[in-house]
């Protein structure tokens, strides 16, 4: 808790950018975040909205710690912002609570990924499609 505080974001803003500087995560309290992705000739494509009481953000867990994917508020969105290199640190001093960490962010890394995954797919049949 000493490493977080209460952030309000509003509707349209970038929470971050793909291939940036990955130095936060949140837990998002109310509203929707979009998660996108930068596609060449199409810009940024949504691949999924995050709720309240979801977790955004997980590349600041493993180097490089930049972002895989872009978010943008969709709604004005209210969470508590995490300092992650300081929630790394206090990870590092206790590795028991690390693995804890850990052990619920990899269920949220495998869901992020599916999303990505099915998303693209359903991309790719569409522009197969239109061939």
């Amino acid at each position: 808790a000493e490493h977080a505080h209460p952030v309000i974001l509003p509707a349209g803003h970038r929470i971050f950018a793909e291939g940036a500087e990955a130095d936060r995560f949140w837990l998002l309290e109310d509203g929707a975040v979009a998660l996108d992705i930068q596609i060449p000739g199409r810009g940024a494509v949504v691949l999924e909205t995050l709720g309240p009481w979801t977790v955004l953000g997980w590349s600041w867990l493993q180097p490089p710690f930049r972002w895989h994917f872009g978010a943008v508020a969709r709604d004005p969105t209210t969470a508590t912002e995490f300092n992650a290199t300081r929630v790394r640190a206090a990870l590092e001093a206790e590795p028991e609570l690390g693995y804890a960490l850990l052990d619920r962010f990899l269920p949220v890394v495998i869901d992020r990924l599916q999303a990505a995954r099915l998303r693209l797919l359903d991309l790719y049949g569409i522009a197969e499609e239109r061939t």
